[in-house]
């Protein structure tokens, strides 16, 4: 069982440190990071979520069904959870059995532990994660786009469901390319632009941990 009171300081140095945050981030790689739940979850291979709440219909739908095969896959998913579609693939997940990391835009210090948090955080499967400082107690726009780089970072491979067109979230994933991580969409004709900018379709293979998702290295 998990002290869901006791906050980890992982520092640059320490060993559970993930490499990928320097590889990816370089000099912006937080000098440390705060953890509540089991750390070793950190070393585990991911799939990344990150959704607008600007997305059509049946985008949505297809999004939910999607997180429902990966959580009886098992994979392990990472994402900020801040977006009302992101909020309800939490929802999904926690009721499954696989890892979840849970990464808030701001600092985790002084954070109030959600009840539905606390049953997956004893039982060894969730991971609330910080790249933040004590001071930076407040969510802000500037935060979540730290926080994105920093979830993308760490993960193996990246769902984005739907980007609109000249959005934040579109730049972003044209980022991620340049990164050289395997990013993924939904297989939806309002996806042709991102499709056709090298972003792959999601398919059953991602949900096979042997040749998908954990084919390759973070």
């Amino acid at each position: 069982m998990y002290n869901l009171n006791e906050i980890l300081f992982v520092r640059q140095d320490d060993p559970c440190y993930p490499s990928s945050l320097k590889k990816y981030l370089a000099d912006n790689a937080p000098i440390f990071i705060t953890a509540i739940g089991n750390i070793n979850i950190i070393q585990s291979k991911t799939l990344a979520v990150f959704c607008s709440n600007k997305c059509p219909g049946n985008i949505i739908l297809k999004t939910y069904d999607l997180l429902r095969q990966i959580r009886e896959s098992g994979i392990t998913v990472i994402s900020g959870f801040h977006s009302a579609i992101e909020r309800e693939c939490l929802n999904i997940l926690l009721k499954g059995r696989q890892s979840v990391i849970i990464c808030p835009a701001r600092s985790i210090e002084d954070m109030r532990i959600k009840p539905e948090y606390r049953k997956p955080l004893e039982d060894g499967r969730l991971l609330i994660l910080s790249p933040f400082s004590g001071k930076e107690k407040r969510i802000s726009s500037d935060r979540a786009v730290r926080r994105n780089y920093f979830v993308a970072a760490l993960a193996t491979a990246i769902f984005i469901p739907y980007a609109a067109p000249g959005s934040k979230t579109k730049m972003f994933c044209q980022e991620l390319l340049k990164w050289g991580k395997r990013v993924y969409t939904t297989d939806d004709e309002k996806n042709t632009s991102l499709i056709e900018r090298g972003i792959k379709t999601i398919s059953p293979e991602i949900f096979d941990q042997k040749s998908g998702i954990g084919d390759g290295s973070n």
